[in-house]
């Protein structure tokens, strides 16, 4: 009898020792390393490299800019018709005005040249891979870099308008108005010293496909309200084009 009771409790004291460590061990949390923050895959993969062009386009580099900046639908509510263009430098936005209240908004960077235009214009002329010239007071005001490409600068990865430009005009004459691409990124959503229009050039392939000539373009230079954005990947159906 006693070697049998001695047998029981000494099977109750491993079953408590097991007990006990199964519950020590729940306790102890295993730290792993915090992940790192960057862009959400989608706009990786909106950005990411464009390797069918006619000059092969690496991926844009977003880490630097405000998301708030990345291509995405969201709410709008104007006057203007569906497919025309709204230009907000102060914020920092161009629309492209869609049915039902919604548009499509870019991110872009405004340059000298943009922020001394204001009003109403139509996209007179699209070019792909644009050869780019600098103006006259470029060259006045820095000649020893602008100077030498006072005959124009070739199409290429290098070119300032990017792999698009649309160019606007006013009753019937250029306005020597540019919506382009960089090769930037870090611009979006700033002021920068010289062009008119920037968009990632990712963007302006994208603007450039959804409009065609003689588009309305209308660029303020007032403070309006910022809508609350829509990812594109949450927007319900196909977003209209307003070129066929």
């Amino acid at each position: 009898m006693c070697v049998s009771a001695t047998r029981s409790r000494l099977a109750l004291r491993s079953l408590a020792l097991l007990s006990l460590a199964a519950i020590l061990a729940g306790c102890v949390t295993t730290h792993q390393p915090p992940r790192k923050k960057g862009p959400d895959p989608m706009y990786l993969t909106m950005y990411g490299p464009q390797p069918d062009e006619r000059f092969p386009l690496p991926a844009m580099d977003i880490r630097k800019v405000d998301p708030k900046y990345f291509r995405q639908v969201v709410p709008y509510q104007t006057a203007e018709p569906p497919g025309t263009i709204v230009i907000d430098t102060q914020n920092r936005f161009l629309y492209l005005v869609q049915e039902g209240g919604m548009a499509m908004r870019y991110g872009i960077g405004v340059g000298k040249a943009g922020l001394e235009f204001e009003g109403t214009a139509r996209v007179g002329r699209k070019a792909e891979w644009p050869r780019w010239t600098p103006t006259q007071n470029m060259i006045a005001r820095e000649p020893e870099r602008y100077g030498p490409l006072a005959g124009g600068m070739e199409p290429g990865p290098t070119n300032p308008l990017g792999p698009r430009a649309l160019y606007l005009f006013q009753d019937g004459r250029d306005t020597l108005f540019r919506i382009h691409g960089t090769t930037e990124a870090w611009t979006i959503g700033k002021a920068v010293s010289s062009g008119c229009i920037r968009l990632f050039n990712q963007d302006i392939i994208d603007l450039y496909g959804r409009v065609p000539p003689g588009s309305r373009v209308v660029v303020q230079q007032h403070e309006r309200p910022i809508e609350d954005p829509a990812p594109v990947a949450a927007y319900d159906g196909i977003m209209p084009r307003a070129a066929i």
